[in-house]
């Protein structure tokens, strides 16, 4: 990998961002004499790791707040300058961003463990004030996994762990795949490197042999699109490597995962989508079942796509995936993209569609009210955000997120209060079931309330999943 410099960065923004040029020497500047004499593992000064996670960010298009932070991000913790000289010298965001992201003093924990929770919540929780801090530690950690070579066998696994337990998680929930990707493939490498080759292998010799018919493909549906008056831009991907083993490990064979190549058509507005999507099915034989309309229901992380699986040339299964070009900049980047598409005060725009939009983020903020003690906050996060999923409907077509073995009374409290304390059971796929039954993936929900009921019952407590209706039905009870 060529080294990055300066010149490398400010290039990068200038071709966003001109004005935000002069901020960003003054801070390389900084960093570069407060870090003098410093090295990393690999020999180098150490100002390369901040340049690099400022690098990373100007990929995305990282305002200049962002970009100054993130090449102070570790002055705080490893030199001495203070937050307020960080005021003085830039602005109170900067200084806000780089506090964010620093680790808390070890002198304040009398453990390792207790300084390790401490800081891990403090990682998760800095997404409720700025979503910025969560988006610099991510950029962050995936230039420690691109050299982690450097590290000890044990600090490499350990690594690896964390950032498959904590970052993998966050960086699904905020939408940002690219990096999601390549952290879990980083991870992959070092946790099981035997196995990392054996599907690295694979992929190259799929991709490989699928090279002629996929290329085909694109150029049938490219011309189509472009005989129909419909402008399109195509991109071909293959499913990431820990994306296939872990598919692998599920117990399918290579031929059968009907996402192992993806081709993303990409076009101008909504209806072009469905016009597109007509297209392709004239020209190849979609598989019904895996039809999904995530432009009319987005993911919970406000994916949005149509999906569908063809038999392409040579009987390939191939995922078609259409979208427009902004839906296209939020699958790969995320929240990360509103940088990019014009939502004027980005850092505003990025928290009110996380409090509004994502549902993840109205969970953490209630667990982060419920529990003080730090060790069973990150436990409840881990278990309850960052374990297993199901996504379930309501009667509207709605996506509801739950944890995996959530009780159709989690699911009331989901959508509101009142109705999971005037809850007396469900009807679930049009079948009448009691309150505790356990839900499954895609399952469309609908709630029976009466108001007379006598409310939520105390040993309701011990079968649901959430935290939010377990400190809902003790309220009620209460009371």
């Amino acid at each position: 990998m060529n080294q990055i410099t300066l010149n490398d960065l400010l290039s990068n923004v200038k071709s966003y961002n001109e004005n935000g040029i002069e901020m960003i020497k003054k801070a390389y500047s900084c960093a570069e004499k407060l870090h003098s004499g410093q090295l990393r593992q690999s020999g180098e000064p150490y100002i390369i790791h901040p340049l690099n996670v400022a690098y990373i960010l100007s990929e995305m298009h990282a305002d200049t707040d962002t970009i100054c932070a993130a090449l102070l991000h570790d002055t705080l913790e490893d030199t001495d300058i203070t937050k307020e000289e960080i005021v003085q010298e830039f602005n109170k965001d900067v200084a806000n961003l780089v506090d964010g992201v620093t680790k808390i003093s070890k002198l304040n924990f009398s453990s390792k463990n207790d300084e390790n929770v401490a800081n891990t919540r403090k990682i998760i929780t800095g997404l409720t004030s700025d979503a910025r801090i969560i988006i610099i530690k991510l950029a962050d950690r995936l230039h420690n996994m691109r050299t982690l070579q450097y590290k000890s066998e044990f600090k490499q696994k350990e690594n690896a762990m964390e950032t498959m337990d904590i970052f993998v998680p966050l960086a699904y929930f905020i939408g940002a795949y690219r990096l999601k990707s390549e952290l879990e493939d980083l991870s992959f490498k070092y946790l099981y490197p035997d196995k990392y080759k054996q599907i690295e292998n694979i992929k190259t010799k799929v991709e490989e042999s699928s090279k002629e018919s996929l290329n085909e493909m694109a150029e049938t549906i490219s011309e189509t699109l472009s005989d129909n008056k419909i402008i399109n831009n195509l991109k071909i991907r293959t499913k990431n490597i820990y994306g296939i083993y872990k598919r692998l490990n599920e117990g399918y064979k290579l031929s059968d995962i009907h996402d192992l190549f993806a081709l993303k058509i990409i076009v101008n507005d909504v209806n072009s989508c469905y016009q597109t999507l007509g297209l392709v099915h004239q020209k190849y034989h979609p598989i019904n079942d895996k039809f999904k309309d995530y432009i009319c229901n987005p993911k919970t992380n406000l994916y949005r796509s149509l999906h569908t699986t063809v038999f392409g040339p040579d009987e390939r299964l191939i995922q078609t995936q259409i979208r427009t070009f902004d839906m296209d900049k939020i699958a790969s980047f995320g929240l990360t993209a509103y940088w990019d598409i014009g939502k004027g005060n980005s850092r505003d725009a990025m928290q009110e569609e996380l409090k509004e939009k994502y549902q993840f983020f109205n969970s953490l903020v209630e667990i982060n009210k419920m529990f003080s003690d730090n060790q069973e906050f990150v436990r409840r996060v881990k278990s309850e955000l960052f374990a297993d999923k199901i996504y379930v409907y309501t009667t509207k077509g709605e996506i509801i997120e739950l944890p995996k073995g959530a009780t159709a009374i989690d699911f009331a409290y989901k959508i509101h209060s009142d109705i999971g304390n005037t809850m007396v059971g469900a009807v679930v796929n049009n079948k009448l079931v009691p309150p505790e039954y356990v839900l499954h993936n895609k399952d469309r929900v609908r709630i029976v309330t009466d108001i007379m009921s006598y409310g939520p019952r105390e040993e309701w407590i011990d079968v649901v999943k959430t935290s939010g209706a377990k400190e809902k039905i003790k309220r009620f009870n209460k009371k």
